[in-house]
């Protein structure tokens, strides 16, 4: 009856690239996140660049500055669709 269909996932992100994207959605410098979650500038930085693992710890941080559940930081390209059909 809806004339909607599901969306489909075209592109798998890293979680460096999720902090990077949630970042920029709202707004903020790497400065800013910075200043907001108490990780280090640098570390926003490499963490971006996929130099340095994000971590569940550094997750936790930067969800609360973001606003959002650090499984979207971690886990952004997780499907639990396929993972129960497995």
């Amino acid at each position: 009856m809806s004339k909607f269909r599901k969306a489909e996932r075209n592109i798998d992100v890293s979680p460096g690239e999720s902090v990077k994207i949630i970042r920029k959605l709202q707004e903020m410098s790497q400065n800013e996140l910075a200043a907001a979650s108490g990780v280090p500038q640098s570390t926003i930085s490499a963490i971006e660049r996929e130099s340095i693992n994000l971590g569940v710890e550094r997750a936790k941080q930067l969800a609360r500055a973001l606003k959002c559940h650090p499984a979207v930081l971690v886990f952004p390209s997780w499907d639990i669709e396929k993972e129960s059909a497995t």
